[in-house]
Parts: structure tokens; sequence; C-alpha cells
């Protein structure tokens, strides 16, 4: 497994812990068409995308403008390398797990 791929799969391991009420998407990036984050993430009502990279690694320019368009449109970005990142998405999600619905 890749260092990105650990990470993904451990960020894979948070999301799923918030069963049916979560959706996550990951698209397969084929180069054509409008950019996307690696997950596109919906819970109870949130836009939550991630950027998985391997540890120590930055977005790319393309990605640091399409994370750009996604917050300003209001969504949550989470740029994840590590655990650091993944306990970040879930104390997040752990939020909305207790608001009111």
């Amino acid at each position: 497994m890749t260092p990105e791929g650990a990470v993904k799969a451990r960020v894979k391991k948070v999301l799923a812990q918030y069963g049916e009420e979560l959706d996550a998407f990951w698209p397969v990036q084929n180069g054509m068409g409008t950019p996307a984050l690696d997950c596109i993430v919906c819970y109870r009502g949130h836009h939550i995308e991630i950027e998985t990279k391997a540890p120590g690694k930055k977005p790319t320019p393309r990605q640091e403008i399409t994370i750009a368009k996604k917050e300003k449109a209001g969504a949550k970005v989470f740029v994840i390398d590590g655990e650091a990142g993944c306990l970040l998405l879930d104390a997040y999600l752990r939020g909305i797990a207790n608001l009111p619905c």
C-alpha cells in the first residue's frame, strides 16, 4: 500500500464509524471534467470534502484552487496527511452527531 493509500484507509475507518447517516463518495479521477477532491461526504446535511496526501505532502496548485472553490461554496474541507488530520475529522463529525436534528 502506498503512503497515501494508508491515509485513505484510515480516513475510511473514521467515516465508517458514522454508519448509514454518512454518505461518502470517492470519485475516480480520469483527468477530464471538473476536478474533485478525493472524498465527498454528506453527513446529517453537512457538506464535507477530504483531500488525502502522503505524510508531509501538500495539495498541488490545482488542488488548492479546488479547495478554495469548495470552501467558498460552503463546504468544510480537510486536507489529511496522517493521524492528526483523522482525529480532527473525527472530532468534527462527532460535533455534528451531537447536534439536534
